[in-house]
C-alpha cells in the first residue's frame, strides 16, 4: 500500500507488547534525526520484538527517519523473511539485515542496535588511534570494540566476524565506515550512539586544532569509567539505574512537542 491506515487502526495489529516497542523504536529514529546522525534513508535501528526472540523491527529502506512511525516499521526474522511489510515499494536493506540479524542472533542480552555514518564517526573510524580517552564523554565506554573494513556489509559471511569483534562490548566502530551501538533496551542503544557520536565529535574538534591532546593517566580514566557505568535511581536510593532510562520520558516529551507522529 502507498499510505498507512491511521495509528489506532494500525495498532490493532499488535500485541500491546509490540505496539510498545514499535513507538519507543520509532522514537528512536526520530530522536537520531533530530540530533543529525541520520544519513538519508541509510543505515538502521533495530529491535528485537517483545516475546519472540528470532525476530525483530527495522526502517523501511526508502523512508527518511522523520518520517519513521509505529506502524512503518518491519519485521523480520534472523533468516531474513519479512514477515510484516505495510509497503509495496519498500522493504528491508540488505546491509541492515546482514549487520542487525547476526547481532540480534548471537548477542541475547542485545534487544536494540543502532548502526549511523555521521561525518565524526567516519572520521573517527579512519583515524589509526580510533577513540581516544581524551574526554569524559569518551571515558564512559569502557571497551572500544573495532571491526575492520570488508567493503559494503552484505555478504552474509561477515556476520561472524562482525559478532567476534564486537564480543561483549556496548559500542564498536567500523573501520572506515560509521559507528555501531547496542543496548538490552532502545534508551539505552540511543544513549550510547549519543554519547560514542559526541566523543568524536569532541576528538575531531580537538586533534584539528593542531597542538598535543590532554591525556589523563589511565588509572583516572578507569575510575571514571566506573563513575559513569551507571547513573543513580530516583527510584531506589542505594541503587543505580542503566544509562538512557532517566532522560527518556524527557526525550519522548520533547518529540511529542515537535512532531507527535511518531506514535501512529
Amino acid at each position: 500500500m502507498s499510505t498507512l491506515a491511521q495509528g489506532k487502526a494500525a495498532q490493532a495489529r499488535f500485541s500491546q507488547e509490540e505496539w510498545e516497542a514499535r513507538v519507543n523504536l520509532a522514537a528512536c529514529y526520530r530522536l537520531v534525526d533530530h540530533y543529525d546522525m541520520c544519513d538519508m534513508i541509510y543505515n538502521h535501528i533495530s529491535l528485537q520484538v517483545p516475546g519472540e526472540p528470532e525476530a525483530f523491527l527495522i526502517n523501511p529502506f526508502g523512508l527518511m527517519y522523520s518520517e519513521i512511525t509505529a506502524s512503518s516499521l518491519l519485521k523480520v526474522d534472523i533468516d531474513g523473511k519479512v514477515l510484516y511489510n505495510p509497503w509495496s515499494d519498500y522493504s528491508i536493506n540488505k546491509a541492515g539485515y546482514v549487520i542487525h540479524s547476526a547481532i540480534h542472533a548471537a548477542r541475547h542480552d542485545v534487544r536494540c542496535i543502532v548502526h549511523t555514518h555521521t561525518p565524526n564517526g567516519m572520521a573517527v573510524s579512519a583515524l589509526k588511534c580510533g577513540l581516544l580517552p581524551i574526554t569524559q564523554t569518551a571515558m564512559r565506554f569502557g571497551k572500544v570494540a573495532y571491526h575492520d573494513y570488508e567493503g559494503v556489509a552484505v555478504d552474509e559471511d561477515e556476520r561472524e566476524r562482525l559478532v567476534a569483534d564486537l564480543g561483549d562490548c556496548e559500542v564498536m566502530i567500523l573501520r572506515n565506515h560509521g559507528l555501531l551501538a547496542v543496548g538490552a533496551t532502545v534508551q539505552q542503544a540511543f544513549n550510547n550512539i549519543y554519547r560514542l557520536e559526541r566523543s568524536c565529535r569532541a576528538q575531531i574538534l580537538a586533534m584539528s586544532c593542531n597542538t598535543p591532546l590532554e591525556t589523563p593517566d589511565p588509572g583516572v580514566v578507569a575510575r571514571t569509567n566506573e563513575q559513569l557505568r551507571l547513573q543513580p535511581s530516583a527510584d531506589a536510593p542505594g541503587t543505580q539505574k542503566p544509562y538512557g532510562i532517566l532522560e527518556w520520558p524527557a526525550m519522548l516529551r520533547m518529540l511529542d512537542k515537535k512532531d507527535p507522529s511518531y506514535k501512529e
